[in-house]
């Protein structure tokens, strides 16, 4: 579908103060970037019912879309305590890799904690990532679990409030979209009487929800390439904060991506621009959201959970260090990854398979991590590519 009939995406002529951040180079015109809808909370939590239904056909057919948090006090919250945690996550990743390691908690079968730069495997072949990451769990910040150890530096009284006004913001913003969504899908009636999507996902549950700091430093450009593999998310929701390019959507064929405005892609962005891959423009004052494989699976296919990876950022934003800040949100540790619509086939090629969200996750995240582990680290991607997109 051409970008002009799906969506409000920015074009490289937009106003360079909204999408521009300070100090960084500026995201190139000379690359493809993908046609998301931009989507205002202010308008969704007001019930502007065009705003949803425009909500709703991005999560149909791309599964992903920027979320405008301006204009509205809750959005505005996020924003700046979003601001907040990337200068805590500088403080983090300021200590030596023998402190951080400390806190790798994946033999005690864990996923909170600390990845190490190299340690996640991208592909079949067993490539390696090139990041690292902190995942802080909302378990523990919420005292829904016992505290995990965790270095000074996100261990105080201030450090721990920032987090859990964080994780209740993000959450807040991602049960905007699952409402959102319970009253468009065609749900079960037992599924409605027990308050469709939202009862899965409560604050105070046991879950997988998480923070995730993120930093990848700049690749030598003769070995530019993936910085994390091609995956879906494994939850419902995801919210993302970033400032540089390097995330990449894989359009599905029905789809077109917003063409550059100007000559001058390199060799290695136009391998990486092939096979329907283009690179997401990162926008002051918006989140990128995304939806996760749980929601595919509740919804029976009905929206969609799209591949995408990371890579080197394109032209001279691949001489900065990248930073992101990720909000997981993801059901309940004992909820079953099963269809809650009316015709009850399973989705996302799972036929049969009867598992919790917390047997789903462990599967996928510590999957890989380790050597051999990529096949079993799979999710609903073959679903995802499918011609057509997801079920109408």
């Amino acid at each position: 579908m051409p970008h002009s009939a799906h969506s409000s995406s920015p074009s490289p002529s937009q106003d360079s103060q909204e999408e521009g951040f300070a100090s960084l180079p500026p995201f190139p015109s000379t690359v493809p970037t993908a046609p998301l809808f931009r989507i205002s909370l202010a308008k969704l939590t007001s019930q502007d019912e065009a705003e949803q239904e425009r909500c709703w056909q991005a999560c149909r057919e791309l599964g992903f879309f920027y979320l405008d948090l301006r204009g509205c006090t809750p959005g505005c919250a996020l924003l700046s305590d979003a601001d907040a945690l990337f200068e805590l996550m500088r403080v983090f990743y300021a200590l030596p890799v023998g402190e951080k390691v400390k806190y790798d908690f994946k033999k005690e079968g864990s996923y909170f904690g600390y990845k190490g730069y190299g340690e996640g495997i991208v592909d079949a072949s067993g490539g390696r990532d090139r990041n690292e990451f902190y995942n802080v769990s909302k378990d523990d910040v919420l005292g829904v679990s016992a505290r995990l150890p965790a270095p000074a530096c996100l261990s105080g009284r201030k450090e721990r409030a920032l987090c859990k006004a964080f994780i209740e913001e993000s959450h807040a913003v991602c049960s905007t979209v699952m409402e959102l969504l319970s009253t468009r899908l065609p749900l079960r009636e037992e599924a409605r009487n027990q308050g469709a999507l939202g009862p899965l996902h409560r604050l105070q549950a046991p879950s997988g929800d998480q923070i995730r700091f993120v930093r990848a430093p700049p690749q030598e450009k003769r070995s530019q390439g993936v910085a994390l593999g091609e995956h879906t998310d494994f939850g419902s929701v995801t919210l993302l904060f970033n400032r540089l390019g390097g995330l990449q959507v894989r359009l599905p064929p029905s789809m077109d991506p917003v063409a550059p405005a100007t000559d001058g892609m390199s060799e290695t962005e136009q391998t990486l621009c092939q096979d329907g891959w283009c690179y997401v423009r990162p926008l002051r004052g918006h989140a990128i959201v995304n939806l996760g494989d749980a929601l595919v699976k509740f919804s029976n296919g009905r929206v969609r959970s799209n591949i995408h990876r990371v890579v080197a950022p394109p032209g001279r934003q691949g001489e900065e260090e990248r930073w992101s800040l990720v909000y997981f949100c993801r059901p309940g540790d004992e909820v079953v990854l099963r269809s809650l619509v009316g015709d009850g086939d399973a989705a996302g090629g799972e036929e049969g398979e009867d598992v919790t969200a917390k047997e789903w996750i462990l599967r996928r995240a510590l999957g890989r991590r380790e050597v051999g582990g990529w096949e079993k680290s799979g999710g609903t991607e073959e679903g995802s590519m499918r011609a057509g997109g997801m079920r109408g």
